[in-house]
């Protein structure tokens, strides 16, 4: 008698990993891998082509390493065959740090409301549906575009962003037509997948869920609240806390001031709040979901105005923020469309008269208008600003935190890091964070200093610096205010943490190519309306050529042939060198915004490549051609290696300016402040001089010359003595080095090695890059 196969009892688990969820349903296997045709794909190279299997066995399931090179991890410990469930928390191809899976239990069908939602009927979002329809028999469209079947009004959705599918065995399932932003269920990007009564899809601001026998949109308007439950975040293996059992709720429209001492948190709590350094315990409750476990959704909703202005100051305020909008909008967003959302967002900040202005002559309190209105584009429900008063006078600082106060009041949950107490009564609560990252007050702003005994702040403050023995949390948790204000007012239950927080990265809203474009018609903008960097940038070759030139006479002899060479480098070291060497650290805060926001590292680093090694080659060109037109060159024969030799240099010039470009944009990258970019451009042009083989010789003097392999100007003087045969004009020792040969081979090695010096340059750019990103976006 044939044994019929049992069917599987596992449980149907949901797999979440750094790109998205899947559901795993009992009957097959699923494989896991950097293959793009595995069920469950990671892209990362620690991960192998074919990693491992998780299927079902019997009532629960196992997960079979595939043979990995570097292994599958569970606890810190790797393993071969591992039984998994609810809670299981794996790691592929390091223990410590490797892309990591989260197994969890499929949340049960709830008809009554949608089941990823505490206490929707306490929320602002879904309290009540927006839109109300049967639910559909066919398949239905959405999108921003009229012609949809459902149209949402909302510039972050794409014209033609998803398909509700009714399905012929009945159900419904939810599938992304390669939207810009994505589509989310329960929170997680999906490209496709079933749904079911309870679940919500996430289309821009707004989520639609199956509940009874209707299709219920609910729009997020901006009035959400928000509940902090319990944040705790240490740091040196947990001995040192910076934020201890953090608790509080947020109301609707509500203007919240944190302030405190230096070092009690204030940073790692706006960190906290905004997702970009989720806390290593506890919860953030955004209007009823787990902003962790939704963050991927909910990140578009949170605006974050960092101090330091995130604009280019030599541009317009209207030219900012239509480059801005360009870059966090589709991509099949139209221009009428930006400009029309710009112009809302001048008029809503009062920048009518001051549209047409560069940002770099607006007040203080005008630019942090702009910065603020750049994060407004999309909409946010959630706005942070940290120190937005930081630097301006008394009256500056109230108006700013006026403008905060209309900006909640027309539906926005608003909340603001700061050190000034000037205005704190405009805000509805106030939390004040004691040493060690504990609440020490948390209601009425009017209130705080009556509850700790003081009369001014400055007395308020040095108390806490004073007094660091004194149990300032314990005394607000005994108090009737933390009753009233704290334990009474949090309307939403606990939601504990299940797991780590694996935090998405954002999706783009434009193609890596479509960022280029914006990124280096904003750049060119930018460096064309800098008219003291235009004039340095079109001086700097006239001089350097004339000095070449003075240098060279008519004719390139034994007296002076070395000399013009060796300008030439010099020109061309520091007009590629001083180009780029400021325009990364300059940047930093801007870049670390919008990479915050899906901006391309790639397209980023291409636009300074792009638009600073066109005007370093223009410049090169110039150099050479001032120095050199019209002179004798002196070359074997009148010939160069393979061109004419007049080419031949220039060709030599512009790929040393070009790397030197390359070699700027490194330190660019490395350094933590602009300040140290000038001694260090100095330091690069003396090393250019000493290990370029004019003054020293190098050829086979060990360490020096293999030192000097790593130096452009090595190279380029290379190539420049080959052309003219500079051996046979000035002999000697130094100038018998291999690299200065009149051959073709030689003359190709000197121009190859400085193209795959250009490129070392760039990808160590790119990684040192990284160190300046949040965390979610170092892949």
């Amino acid at each position: 008698m044939v044994e019929r196969p049992v069917a599987p009892t596992a449980p149907e688990l949901v797999l979440e990993t750094e790109t998205g969820s899947t559901v795993m349903i009992p009957g097959r296997a699923y494989y896991l891998g950097r293959d793009p045709l595995s069920d469950i794909v990671i892209d990362d190279a620690r991960v192998s082509w074919h990693h491992a299997v998780l299927r079902p066995d019997g009532d629960h399931w196992t997960l079979t390493d595939e043979d990995s090179t570097n292994g599958t991890w569970s606890e810190g410990r790797r393993v071969r065959v591992l039984g998994v469930g609810p809670g299981s928390v794996i790691r592929f191809g390091s223990p410590a740090d490797g892309p990591c899976a989260v197994l969890a239990t499929r949340p049960p069908p709830a008809p009554e409301r949608p089941s990823a939602v505490s206490m929707p009927a306490l929320t602002g979002t879904f309290r009540r549906p927006t839109s109300v329809r049967p639910l559909p028999t066919r398949t239905v469209r959405i999108g921003r575009a009229a012609d949809n079947d459902l149209v949402i009004d909302d510039l972050v959705v794409s014209r033609r962003h998803a398909e509700l599918r009714a399905l012929p065995e009945g159900g419904y399932e939810i599938a992304d037509l390669d939207s810009h932003n994505g589509t989310y269920l329960n929170g997680f990007p999906v490209t496709r997948a079933p749904i079911g009564p309870g679940d919500i899809v996430g289309i821009g601001h707004s989520a639609f869920c199956l509940v009874g026998d209707e299709l219920q949109e609910y729009v997020d308007t901006g009035e959400v609240s928000l509940d902090v439950q319990d944040l705790t975040v240490a740091v040196d293996r947990g001995r040192k806390t910076l934020l201890d059992h953090v608790s509080f709720p947020v109301g609707e429209k509500c203007l919240l001031a944190v302030v405190g001492p230096s070092g009690a948190g204030k940073s790692t709590l706006l960190n906290a709040l905004t997702g970009q350094r989720p806390a290593d315990h506890g919860t953030v409750v955004y209007d009823g979901r787990d902003l962790y476990h939704d963050y991927a959704e909910l990140r578009q909703r949170i605006g974050l105005v960092p101090q330091d202005d995130i604009l280019h100051a030599q541009l317009t305020v209207r030219s900012a923020l239509t480059y801005a909008a360009e870059l966090r909008f589709p991509q099949d967003t139209a221009k009428a469309e930006r400009r029309e959302r710009v112009t809302e967002v001048i008029r809503e900040l009062g920048l009518e008269q001051r549209a047409g202005q560069p940002v770099h002559s607006l007040s203080g309190g005008q630019r942090k208008r702009v910065s603020v209105a750049l994060e407004l584009l999309t909409k946010p429900s959630l706005l942070f600003l940290d120190e937005p008063t930081s630097g301006l006078d008394p009256g500056m600082d109230r108006s700013v935190m006026h403008m905060l106060r209309g900006l909640a009041d027309d539906g926005r949950t608003v909340i603001v890091v700061t050190h000034s107490v000037l205005s704190l009564d405009v805000c509805d609560r106030l939390l004040v964070l004691a040493p060690g990252g504990r609440v020490a007050y948390y209601g009425p702003p009017g209130d705080a200093l009556g509850f700790f005994g003081f009369a001014q702040w400055p007395e308020a403050f040095e108390a806490f610096e004073r007094d660091q023995d004194r149990d300032w949390a314990g005394q607000y948790r005994d108090s009737a205010f933390h009753h009233r204000y704290v334990v009474n007012s949090s309307a939403q239950p606990r939601l504990p943490r299940e797991g780590p927080v694996i935090l998405l990265p954002p999706p783009r809203p434009r193609s890596r190519a479509a960022q280029l474009g914006t990124l280096v018609r904003r750049y060119t903008a930018a460096l064309g309306a800098d008219r003291t960097f235009l004039a340095i940038m079109v001086a700097l070759p006239f001089v350097m050529g004339a000095m070449a030139r003075a240098l060279a006479g008519g004719e390139l002899t034994r007296d002076t042939a070395m000399n013009a060479l060796l300008i030439l480098c010099v020109g061309g070291v520091l007009t590629g060198a001083a180009n780029a060497v400021r325009e990364l650290v300059k940047e930093r805060v801007i870049y670390r915004r919008e990479r915050a926001v899906g901006l391309s590292r790639s397209a980023y680093l291409m636009s300074k490549v792009v638009v600073l090694g066109a005007v370093t080659v223009v410049q090169a060109v110039v150099l050479t051609l001032v120095a050199l037109l019209g002179v004798d060159l002196n070359a074997p024969g009148g010939e160069g290696v393979l061109l004419p030799p007049l080419v031949e240099i220039t060709i030599a010039v512009a790929l040393l300016a070009f790397t030197a470009m390359m070699l700027g944009l490194l330190v660019s990258a490395l350094v933590r402040k602009e300040e140290v970019t000038m001694p260090l451009l100095v330091l690069l042009a003396i090393v250019q001089v000493v290990f370029c083989g004019a003054l020293l010789k190098l050829d086979g003097v060990p360490g020096l010359a293999e030192l000097s392999w790593l130096v452009p100007s090595r190279w380029a003087l290379g190539a420049m003595a080959g052309t003219i045969g500079l051996a046979r004009i000035v002999p000697g020792d130094i100038t018998a080095d291999p690299l200065f040969e009149h051959r073709a081979a030689v003359w190709l090695l000197d121009i190859g090695m400085l193209v795959v010096l250009s490129a070392v340059f760039g990808f160590v750019v790119s990684r040192l890059l990284r160190r300046h990103e949040p965390a979610v976006m170092r892949k």
